[in-house]
């Protein structure tokens, strides 16, 4: 299974990409609108709810077809998070992509007491999400192995520690049908060559037909070819990442004409300067 979250239907069908997330990791329940009231989740009746979510807009939502869609739900509130779950209309949703929890920084066993209780009720597959950076808290491999092996509906893991360590062990030790994706863009192809099934990528909204290939080639095997690609976009990666995220990527997709370059405070648009680094990597 390859993930790639991408910025419309159109260039996502384009380029091949497989799921497109539709509400990203952690923001989702923190800004924007509550998704109980977006109607159905399908072909032509998607709509953005919350988070600085690229993946998709009012002129593309009716291209995604149903089987392409996991939906982020997540946060730090167990109990409303289950009210979510129960209540959302996730009908056509393939999985659901649910960050650890953050601010409240909880034990290694309130993550897995958080993730049991949410794989309890949800009518789909749980995605676990692991990105210390953003929720202040690092997911081990030993709970993430210990909810892969003990937790019915946990179907995988997008991991964005950059600990190529601790991916090494849960790919070492985690069961064969758990999905191990990579959320970290430039550690993408090492990740791969070690094992890891495909990439959850923030890079694809920008690039999608280029990384799309890229990590095809890797699950094919053909490094070599797939290092040419992935060269070629180290430079996006970091200036994608060195202020925001999403406000680099979302600079990238405009300069590109595929979306307005618009983001919600507290997020603000790249600096002129590095806007400018931006548009000369483009011109390239």
């Amino acid at each position: 299974m390859e993930l790639g979250a991408v910025a419309s239907g159109a260039e996502a069908g384009r380029a091949g990409l497989e799921p497109v997330i539709v509400l990203g990791g952690i923001l989702e329940k923190r800004i924007g609108t509550d998704v109980a009231r977006a109607g159905p989740i399908c072909a032509g009746e998607i709509t953005v709810v919350g988070g600085e979510c690229a993946a998709v807009d009012e002129r593309n939502a009716g291209q995604i077809v149903p089987e392409d869609v996991v939906v982020g739900i997540g946060g730090n509130n167990t109990a409303e998070l289950i009210n979510d779950l129960q209540h959302y209309p996730l009908e056509k949703a393939i999985a659901v992509l649910s960050a650890s929890p953050n601010y409240n920084k909880p034990s290694q066993e309130g993550i897995f007491q958080h993730y049991k209780a949410l794989a309890a009720v949800s009518p789909k597959p749980i995605i676990l999400y692991n990105v210390p950076g953003r929720t202040g808290r690092n997911m081990t491999a030993e709970t993430t192995l210990r909810l892969a092996n003990e937790v019915p509906n946990i179907a995988g893991m997008k991991e964005a520690g950059g600990d190529m360590w601790q991916c090494m062990q849960m790919l070492r030790d985690m069961p064969k049908d758990f999905l191990l994706v990579s959320g970290d863009d430039a550690l993408a192809l090492p990740q791969l060559a070690c094992g890891m099934h495909g990439v959850i990528s923030v890079a694809a909204n920008a690039f999608p037909a280029e990384f799309s290939q890229m990590v095809r080639l890797c699950l094919q095997n053909n490094f070599p070819e797939a290092k040419k690609i992935n060269d070629q976009l180290l430079e996006a990666y970091d200036l994608m990442f060195s202020e925001n995220n999403p406000a680099g990527v979302k600079a990238f997709m405009a300069e590109q004409g595929m979306i307005s370059n618009n983001v919600r405070l507290p997020v603000v648009p790249l600096s002129v300067g590095l806007f400018t680094k931006v548009k000369a990597f483009l011109n390239k």
